[in-house]
């Protein structure tokens, strides 16, 4: 086989902000015809690295060759120049324009603008890797994978040979990540160049060819996949031995914690946004919450904890403390918190909502108890101690309690949000995306938090991206669509194509049974 060659290589590339060494004295190549993953815990320099090859950060030390010819990359215009191309994970593209409209958005190559020209083209590179996408369609009209599709074929009708991905799979299901893969390897076949930003190793193991691992900044090794191993390239990238298994336990002696019944709720536009929802939840349960992104997994969490507006149904919660049924629909978020129901949301916004960045990590941990100047909270820990046991026991990295918020990253702020929500010990905790943006070792430990928690009795409502992860660490699957339940499967038994196609079904259970008892009545 002859020897491929390079399509992209880094020298010796560093990158600074003030103190914080981002990318130290990086070596890293990427052949031609080749698809390259990379792999590497929070704040290990994968984005910084990627955003200088794209033109948005500029270098401070070393070198940058496209196809052996050193590259001078100061913006993404200068990227393109050089036939690069980076698909980011928060979409750029014009809402009210369509697919067409956004592909050749800036381009001035003095030609005149031709629809009907440019349709042809982008429905010929669409064919060429097998894409589906309608050149005429609205973005506001394009479910998550569409747009991602724009995306890609933007920088490829732009001449892109290099293709950057960021966490491309976070918001698909399985069966549109498996397109997408598809259409990857066309590319690769093609000659195309791909790099992949990803923390799922098992999508690691299925689409790459190499895997390049960074470890605080610094590049450890770029191995085959073909010769490595998940617990391997785990090793590599946090320096030490780490299980990547979810100890699940059977639930102990499980009672009834909380019932939905029948609950609905639609927007100011009139559409469904929670369609005649009912299900219970278990004390010593995880009950995992799947679904496309956008589902009515917030709203849902939300009205249970009185954030969110209903039209109808009743939520009724069992008081573990005195066996009494509340109806959380009579009472305001306060009082909810405080019967021991408390929800951890981790937002894209993680500064925006939950925490203040100019404040340090314990004055976070005393803000849920500022109000009344006396709670739970302080009863049971002084809130320095509970900082410094939440740095240490979710491994935070920080100088010390005393740093402000906004000084620490993003997966270390996420630690400082749901390990708050675990202190005030609720009787029904609900996380949602708790490891979204984390590395593999942080994740880890937030899925053996939750798991404590399931074995000390609470109720834990689990809301996730990762289908593998909520397969092994729940005890059931509740599959959310469009507002509606589409099923709810036992986790231990359950495939993931099963998850994946309830995701996209568009009937609810309810409408499910009602025309099946229609059809026997029928017939």
């Amino acid at each position: 086989m002859s020897e491929k060659r390079i399509a992209l290589e880094l020298r010796g590339v560093t990158k600074t902000f003030g103190e914080v060494v981002a990318n130290k004295n990086v070596d890293l190549t990427l052949h031609h015809g080749e698809i390259l993953a990379i792999l590497g815990e929070n704040g290990s320099g994968k984005t910084t690295l990627m955003n200088m090859i794209a033109g948005i950060y500029y270098p401070d030390e070393g070198h940058i060759y496209v196809d052996g010819e050193e590259a001078n990359i100061r913006s993404p215009k200068d990227a393109f120049a050089y036939g690069v191309g980076m698909i980011h994970q928060h979409f750029k593209l014009v809402d009210v324009f369509s697919a067409a409209d956004n592909i050749i958005l800036g381009i001035n190559d003095g030609t005149k603008y031709n629809k009907k020209e440019i349709a042809k083209k982008v429905s010929a590179i669409a064919d060429k890797y097998g894409f589906h996408l309608e050149p005429g369609k609205k973005i506001h009209e394009m479910a998550v994978s569409e747009k991602q599709t724009v995306e890609i074929i933007k920088v490829l009708y732009r001449g892109a040979e290099i293709l950057i991905l960021d966490e491309p799979t976070a918001v698909l299901t399985p069966q549109e990540t498996e397109k997408l893969f598809n259409v990857l390897r066309n590319m690769r076949d093609d000659g195309k160049s791909i790099i992949i930003i990803t923390h799922k190793m098992h999508e690691v193991m299925s689409i790459s060819d190499r895997v390049a691992v960074l470890r605080k900044g610094e590049h450890i090794a770029t191995v085959e996949t073909a010769k490595t191993t998940e617990a391997e390239l785990a090793d590599m990238m946090i320096g030490k031995k780490v299980s990547l298994n979810i100890e699940r336990s059977e639930p102990k002696n499980p009672q009834r914690r909380l019932t939905v019944s029948n609950i609905n709720s639609k927007n100011e536009d009139g559409i469904s946004v929670l369609d005649n929802i009912s299900f219970e939840v278990n004390s010593g349960e995880i009950l995992g919450i799947a679904g496309i992104a956008g589902s009515g997994q917030r709203e849902l969490l939300e009205s249970i904890a009185g954030l969110y507006h209903l039209d109808s149904g009743s939520i009724v919660y069992v008081d573990p403390k005195t066996d009494k049924e509340e109806n959380l629909r009579d009472k305001n978020p306060i009082q909810i918190r405080e019967l021991g129901v408390r929800l951890s949301f981790v937002p894209e916004d993680r500064l925006g909502m939950g925490l203040v960045g100019n404040m340090d990590i314990i004055d976070n941990m005393m803000l849920r108890s500022y109000r009344r100047g006396h709670s739970a909270f302080l009863d049971r820990s002084k809130p320095r101690e509970l900082a410094e046991n939440i740095i240490k026991s979710l491994e935070v990295v920080t100088p010390d309690a005393h740093t402000p918020v906004r000084r620490l990253s993003g997966g270390n702020v996420q630690k400082v949000l749901v390990g708050r929500e675990i202190a005030a010990s609720p009787s029904l905790l609900m996380a949602a995306y708790p490891v979204r943006g984390l590395d593999i070792n942080s994740s880890y430990m937030i899925y053996n938090l939750l798991n404590k928690q399931k074995e000390s009795g609470v109720a834990v409502v689990f809301v996730g991206e990762d289908i593998d992860v909520l397969i092994d660490l729940c005890d059931r699957i509740l599959v959310m669509n469009s507002g509606k339940i589409t099923g709810i499967v036992d986790a231990r038994t359950a495939k993931k194509e099963e998850i994946g196609l309830l995701m996209t079904k568009s009937t609810s259970i309810a409408e499910d049974e009602a025309a099946q008892k229609g059809g026997a009545v029928n017939g």
